[in-house]
């Protein structure tokens, strides 16, 4: 029994076998202890089938190793790797389209990193993805490896962008109240055309049909249909894999007209009549979703204005499918009481951020309030520093507190301008101008320019700090020299030289006074002897020293392609301080913008002016003058007081200019981006203060009515205005075209 219990326990412990050391063979790189620090099976444990297979798989796992395997001779195991090499550089070909920051931004692979298939793998895919979010379904990436000394690569990727994969077709199906053509004009994506050269919106984009499926919903919502859904939304590739077939497959339901609209709030002393002016929705009307969006903006902003921080606005909607009314109820309660905890503003890669904070009319701990927002994201837009500008909000550490996020996307500030334009009177005009609006990234304005053209030649230099000793005050100057050569119009030369100082501050949020001192000599000179007798009786220099302010309230909704508000501005101006000129000039400008349809915008506009000497005449050169730009139709002082003997335009101290305008598109696909125009000016100047025999001083109404046409074309703005003459007397002098173009770069 004895003899039998020893030979059992001898074979047990040959049978538990423990691991009495690891060796690894293999690794240049990685050291040894680093490799056993991997592996789940120890010296000293037993050694058993799944601890050496897990060990096996860890290792594996690690990606550090292109080959391992695990071997054992007698109680010790002999790890063989053989280690994944490690990436040199990494160097993209063949691409022209997308650049290599791009590229080297979407994949994971770094140098010095280490290179293994399955990385190499995921990178060709996500870059492959890259392309065909740009449109470009048939590019093609191949990686190919290039073997250096120390175990080391050189990773290449062959890229082949091949062709944008085109829209070769867009198609609707279950559509009855609308065309084809008429849906394809509402989304983005457009069916590719010869024309469309200069846009991607012909190439398949996955994110712009997301945005087609939201711009049809739009439309179909806005033209009465609130049961409209759209089934599915389908791209399939051609079998050559160079153009694509979209399909909306869609349900237009019925037409609703807006039943009764009502307003209730439970907002303390405010009354809901108050309110009803900013309703877009009325009874009786086509239901319009964005109507409603716009009037819960409206209502929002009216509420702020009145001193209410916190207002919710919610739409009921009482829908009578069988009659096809929808009952509307705006409730107007107090949201939540919620602060602002931070702004964030990203995007702005030169712009200072104090230059966008200062803009803002909340900061950081005051009541969030809807109307000082949306405020805040026009006066940023105003600035003119950026593409774009997007204001966004999200939760904040604690529920009443918000983070407003400040997207924008910067825009070439710093532009040389070249202007052309052809007129009977100065024949072709060229313009240069160089500018920084955003001068160091702080928003000061500084632009140098010269204009020559036959008849003038200006020179001017200027600069404007937008927030003086950090303050909201703009302060400024301008230095100038100008020519103006008037021998067609009046028989003489103007040369002036001179500066302006400027100071400028807000009254109110919309309300902002301008404060100037100018002082100039300016010399009537050339004169011929056929020259009007008024002019020649003028010939000499004169001194001008004055002081000037300006009023201007603007409520456009934007200060550069503004659609609806008004601006009206008032200045007068005083010379005398000094010099020997003295007069008092008043003028008047009011603008009122409004829309007619999403794309027709009106425009109804008047400007006036008077000025009258003190105990002297009015000299010609500070008189006004009617034509050209600002009285299309005529001549350049092609209207008003003249003499009849010599025809000299004399200009005249009294002055009004009436304008109505429609900008509206032309049909034409929208990329063009060519706008056409109809308008009417009407308008008179009068008033010379010698009075002789030979004046003809007559203040009767001139007219004219025309059509222009605006392009912003690659090159920069091109507008051309044919204006005719309804109404002038025999010896105003008309212009029917006028044409100027510009570029920036």
């Amino acid at each position: 029994m004895l003899l039998l219990g020893a030979l059992n326990v001898e074979a047990q412990a040959q049978e538990r076998l423990l691991v009495a050391g690891i060796d690894v063979v293999g690794n240049l790189r990685i050291e040894a202890d680093t490799v056993r620090s991997y592996m789940l099976i120890r010296i000293g444990d037993e050694m058993d089938t799944a601890s050496v297979d897990r060990s096996l798989k860890a290792l594996f796992a690690t990606g550090l190793f292109a080959d391992v395997a695990i071997s054992r001779q007698g109680a010790r195991l002999i790890v063989n790797v053989i280690e994944n090499p490690i990436i040199n550089q990494l160097v993209f070909e063949g691409n022209n389209k997308i650049d290599d920051e791009t590229l080297e931004a979407e994949v994971q692979l770094r140098p010095r990193q280490v290179y293994t298939q399955t990385r190499i793998h995921g990178d060709v895919q996500r870059v492959t993805q890259l392309y065909r979010l740009s449109g470009r379904f048939a590019a093609t990436v191949e990686p190919k490896v290039v073997q250096l000394p120390q175990n080391r690569v050189d990773l290449i990727f062959e890229v082949n962008e091949g062709p944008p994969t085109a829209i070769r077709r867009i198609a609707f199906i279950g559509n009855r109240r609308f065309s084809d053509s008429k849906l394809r004009s509402a989304i983005a994506t457009k069916e590719t055309r010869w024309y469309r050269f200069l846009t991607s919106d012909d190439t398949y984009d996955p994110d712009r049909l997301t945005l087609d499926r939201d711009l049809l919903h739009r439309f179909y919502r806005k033209n009465g249909y609130a049961d409209f859904r759209i089934n599915s939304a389908v791209a399939e590739l051609t079998a050559d894999r160079e153009d694509f077939f979209v399909t909306f497959s869609v349900e237009e339901g019925e037409r609703y007209t807006f039943g009764p609209i009502d307003l209730q709030t439970s907002l303390r002393d405010l009354d809901p009549a108050v309110l009803r002016d900013q309703l877009e929705s009325l009874e009786g009307e086509m239901y319009n979703a964005e109507a409603i969006e716009n009037s819960i903006q409206n209502i929002t902003f009216a509420v702020g204005r009145l001193g209410y921080a916190f207002v919710d606005v919610r739409p009921r909607l009482d829908r009578n499918r069988e009659a096809r009314v929808i009952g509307l109820t705006y409730d107007v309660d107090e949201g939540p009481r919620v602060y602002i905890e931070r702004v964030d503003i990203a995007g702005n890669v030169r712009t200072l951020d104090k230059v966008i904070r200062r803009e803002f009319r909340l900061v950081e701990g005051d009541a969030f309030n809807s109307a000082k927002l949306r405020r805040s994201q026009q006066r940023i837009r105003a600035l003119g520093f950026f593409d774009s500008v997007e204001l966004t909000t999200e939760e904040g550490s604690t529920d009443d507190k918000i983070v407003v996020k400040v997207e924008v996307e910067e825009q070439s500030t710093g532009a040389l301008e070249l202007g052309a334009g052809f007129s009977t009177s100065d024949a072709i005009i060229g313009d240069v101008r160089i500018s920084e609006k955003n001068l160091l990234g702080k928003g000061q304005d500084l632009s140098a320019s010269i204009s020559v053209s036959k008849s003038r030649q200006f020179i001017d230099l200027s600069f404007t700090e937008p927030y003086f000793l950090d303050r909201d005050v703009a302060a400024g100057f301008d230095v100038f020299r100008r020519r103006r050569e008037l021998q067609d119009e009046s028989s003489f030369d103007l040369n002036t030289v001179g500066f302006k100082l400027r100071l400028g501050y807000p009254i109110a949020e919309h309300f902002r006074q301008t404060l100037t001192y100018s002082f100039d000599v300016t010399e009537i000179g050339n004169v011929g002897n056929n020259a009007s007798r008024f002019v020649r009786e003028q010939q000499g220099s004169a001194t001008t020293s004055s002081v000037a302010y300006s009023l201007v309230y603007d409520v456009r909704d934007d200060r550069f392609d503004p659609t609806r508000g008004w601006v009206l501005t008032g200045a007068q101006e005083l010379a005398g301080l000094g010099g020997n000129v003295r007069y008092l000039r008043t003028t008047v400008e009011y603008g009122h913008y409004f829309p007619i349809t999403d794309s027709v915008v009106g425009l109804l506009g008047v400007e006036q002016g008077y000025i009258f000497g003190l105990n002297q005449d009015v000299r010609i050169d500070d008189r006004f003058f009617l034509g050209g730009s600002n009285f299309r139709g005529f001549k350049v002082a092609g209207v008003g007081p003249r003499d009849k003997a010599t025809g000299d335009a004399l200009g005249g101290n009294l002055f009004y200019v009436g304008v109505a305008e429609l900008r509206f598109p032309l049909g034409l696909p929208e990329e063009y981006g060519i706008l056409g125009r109809v308008f009417s000016d009407v308008g008179s100047l009068a008033s010379v203060d010698d009075q002789g025999a030979g004046i003809f001083d007559v203040g009767s109404p001139r007219a004219t009515a025309g059509v222009g046409f605006t392009w912003r074309s690659p090159f920069g703005p091109v507008l051309m205005d044919f204006a005719f003459p309804l109404a002038q007397e025999e010896v105003d002098e008309a212009q029917v075209f006028r044409f100027s173009f510009g570029t920036r770069f």
